[in-house]
């Protein structure tokens, strides 16, 4: 399904999303530029990049990279700064990028769990704090992809889900902070999704990729895991017009998990 098919119009929106160059971030780049929108996208992969970039040459809308790193708060500065100057300005930012390590908290290594919290949390956080400033302009919308393992627990991910919880808390009081300011900010928290991360981790344990989705869509009442392209088309409503009165609260695709 494309971006199109959902009827939601980004024409000249300026947007930035981080993790981009793969999984969710490509699909929600894809999804944005394909509705219009000039979009950056960051990550450390420039060759990635390149490809998804070659990919949309034809499309509506536009797309740029920046590398960065988003564990590093002078980065961060440094990218929303520069997506603001060639932009000329946010509409709407996407922290889309994070990591997960498979383990017990008695199975995770001190790199590990800075790791987890440097990327997802202080990633999250510091792209937040340098882009606030350029969206009280003309206000926007912030998605923090967090995950439902910011709602409940889940087995052998100890660092990933502490840092999807403070995620999810730190986008909620982000919210109410700079509700006034006209800037909505937004949780997503997809349950597993299929993504090259996700084929990953079921490589990581020893498992053949479609009997990892198999397992994981066991728990599921809708028997399946969810898409890239089913995140996107979230961020998207959850960045359009038809989402204006929402902020804070989580959005959730869970297949049915906690119905």
């Amino acid at each position: 399904m494309s971006a199109a098919s959902i009827h939601f119009n980004f024409d000249s929106q300026r947007v930035l999303i981080t993790g981009g160059t793969s999984g969710m971030g490509e699909a929600i780049a894809i999804a944005f530029v394909e509705a219009g929108a000039n979009v950056i996208i960051s990550g450390r992969n420039r060759d990635k990049a390149d490809a998804i970039i070659e990919g949309l040459k034809d499309a509506p809308g536009s797309i740029q990279f920046i590398a960065a790193d988003v564990s590093d708060s002078s980065e961060c500065q440094i990218l929303v700064s520069q997506a603001v100057g060639i932009l000329d300005g946010l509409d709407i930012v996407v922290n889309s990028a994070g990591v997960i390590y498979h383990a017990t908290a008695e199975e995770t290594t001190d790199q590990q769990w800075h790791d987890t919290m440097n990327v997802n949390v202080n990633g999250t956080f510091y792209i937040c704090r340098a882009a606030i400033p350029h969206m009280k302009i003309d206000g926007g919308c912030i998605i923090n992809i967090a995950s439902d393992a910011a709602l409940s627990g889940s087995y052998h991910l100890a660092a990933y889900c502490a840092s999807k919880g403070a995620v999810l808390q730190l986008t909620r009081a982000m919210a109410k902070d700079h509700a006034r300011d006209n800037i909505r900010i937004v949780p997503i928290c997809p349950g597993d999704v299929d993504t090259p991360m996700l084929r990953g981790e079921f490589q990581d344990r020893g498992l053949d990729v479609e009997a990892g989705l198999r397992e994981s869509a066991k728990a599921v009442p809708l028997n399946r895991v969810c898409s890239a392209e089913e995140v996107a088309h979230m961020v998207l409503y959850a960045s359009s017009d038809s989402a204006k009165f929402i902020t804070g609260y989580p959005l959730v695709l869970d297949g049915g998990n906690r119905a």
